[in-house]
Order: structure tokens, then C-alpha cells, then sequence
């Protein structure tokens, strides 16, 4: 997840955003660049979508399905998963190559330029399919997931305080209230944040489709584009602030080169130039 919220802050961000904006004659609007930084944006942006569903998913198999846990939520079951959504988001969006046009420009190369693919029944249906996909489909299934696991981690509190005895301990923190408690936490800072920051988009998808006039709303679109992009950075600020672990690999990649090269300044054995006494 990280990695592909990583690859939106480049490419959407800087890349698409950014990088036209402050540099109008550079490379990036070129017509072949700019055709497959579309794919590379579309890509890491569904990339991070469904890496947010399948982790809900993982945290709800974990809490509610116990007798799943050791089959799915394993470290290989999650690069299986990781691997497969980022290679399927890249391949789906592979036709949007194709949606662009090169237009002659007095400079150097051909600038890029979105061709009117909507008149077209067939590129209308990949058009309004991707949307679909992303957001309106994870953002039903986050709404869905996370309503189940509460309901089932309420359920299990209850029935949890209600066998143990206040005179045998009761008032003891209970280790497995703590661990769900965390698993809650991290559970709806993620998924939460995905819902709240990807709430402008979706309205605004919708009021799309019901034919409404968008002109005098840009900007509550540009505000929805922004707080989408802004979901991407907000995951690795919660990681830091509720896993220890996430924490304590952090320090090890910041402080490895400062160990690495006093070492391997240690290790290198220069041959001594003045001759050692013999027998």
C-alpha cells in the first residue's frame, strides 16, 4: 500500500499535475509520455484503491473469521494479493494509450491531446466502467466490511465481559480487548480516511451521471481531485503513528547508511606501506 500510494504522489501529483503546470513546454507533454503517464496514473490509483479494500478484507477474515485466519491472512497470501491487483490495474488501464492524439506543435514534438472517445459506445462503457470499478465498487465494499467487523467486534465484547467474573480479575486489562482495540484503530484510520477523502468524488461521479451541469461546480471537482490524491498521503502518516513495527523499520532504513558506512569504512584493510621488522 505504501508503495502505491508512493507511485500516485509521483505520477499523479508531480508528474500530471505539477510538472505541466509549472513546466507548459517540458518533455511530459509529450504525446507518447503523456499517453503512458495516463495509464501509469489511472494504474496507481486503482492500485491503492483495491490494496485498501483487500486490506479491510484481511482485517475482517482476521476478526471474524477465525477459522480463515491461517489460511489467508499469511505474509505470501498478501504479496499474492498485492501482486496480482497491481498487475491487473496496470493491464485494465492499458487501453487509455489509446485515448490520446498527438497534435503538431511549433516545437520539437507532437503535444498530446484527449480525443472524443464518448461518442463511441464501446469507449463509453470502459470510460464509465472504470469508474465503477474505482470508487463506487471499494467504496460500497469498505462501507459494507467495516459495518460487519464492528458489529462482530461489539458482539464479542459483550460476550467476552460478561464471562469474565469482576471478583476474579474483572477490572485487569484484558489482552485480547487491547488487541482488537488496535485492530479497530488501524482498521478505521485507514478505511476512514478513504471514505471521508473519497467522498467528494463520488458525488461528484454521481451528479455526473444524472446529467447535472458541472461548470458552476469546478471547483468542488478540482477539491474532490484534490482530497483524492490526498488520501494517498495520509496512509503512511497513519501507519507511523499506530504500528510500532511500521515505526521501528522506519529507523532501521534511516539510520542503516549511517551504520553502513562507518563499517565499511572499518572494513577496508589498507596494505601498510612501511615495512614490518623481520627475524
Amino acid at each position: 500500500m505504501a508503495g502505491a500510494d508512493l507511485l500516485v504522489i509521483i505520477f499523479c501529483v508531480i508528474l500530471n499535475h505539477l510538472g505541466p503546470l509549472y513546466f507548459p513546454h517540458s518533455v511530459l507533454v509529450h504525446y507518447h509520455v503523456c499517453s503512458i503517464n495516463s495509464i501509469i496514473n489511472a494504474a496507481a490509483v486503482d492500485s491503492s484503491v483495491w490494496l485498501t479494500v483487500a486490506f479491510t478484507f484481511d482485517r475482517f477474515i482476521a476478526i471474524c473469521c477465525p477459522r480463515l485466519k491461517p489460511k489467508y491472512c499469511t505474509e505470501n497470501m498478501a504479496t499474492r494479493v498485492a501482486s496480482t491487483l497491481g498487475m491487473v490495474s496496470y493491464l485494465r488501464n492499458i487501453p487509455r494509450y489509446f485515448t490520446y492524439e498527438p497534435v503538431p506543435d511549433p516545437s520539437l514534438f507532437p503535444i498530446c491531446r484527449l480525443r472524443n472517445v464518448c461518442t463511441k459506445s464501446l469507449w463509453a462503457v470502459y470510460m464509465w466502467s472504470g469508474t465503477v470499478l474505482t470508487p463506487l465498487i471499494p467504496y460500497v465494499a469498505i462501507l459494507l466490511l467495516n459495518t460487519l467487523t464492528v458489529r462482530h467486534i461489539l458482539a464479542a465484547n459483550r460476550a467476552r465481559r460478561g464471562f469474565r467474573k469482576p471478583g476474579a480479575g474483572g477490572q485487569q486489562a484484558d489482552p485480547e480487548l487491547e488487541n482488537r482495540r488496535k485492530s479497530i484503530v488501524l482498521l478505521f484510520a485507514i478505511s476512514g480516511c478513504f471514505i471521508i477523502l473519497w467522498m467528494p468524488k463520488v458525488v461528484v461521479f454521481m451528479m455526473e451521471e444524472m446529467l447535472m451541469d458541472m461548470s458552476s461546480l469546478l471547483v468542488v471537482s478540482q477539491s474532490g481531485t484534490m482530497l483524492m490524491y490526498l488520501n494517498s498521503c495520509s496512509n503512511t502518516c497513519i501507519y507511523a503513528l499506530t504500528q510500532a513495527r511500521f515505526r521501528q523499520q522506519l529507523k532501521q532504513v534511516v539510520a542503516h547508511p549511517f551504520r553502513w558506512v562507518p563499517s565499511y569504512l572499518q572494513n577496508m584493510n589498507v596494505p601498510s606501506l612501511i615495512p614490518t621488522r623481520g627475524c
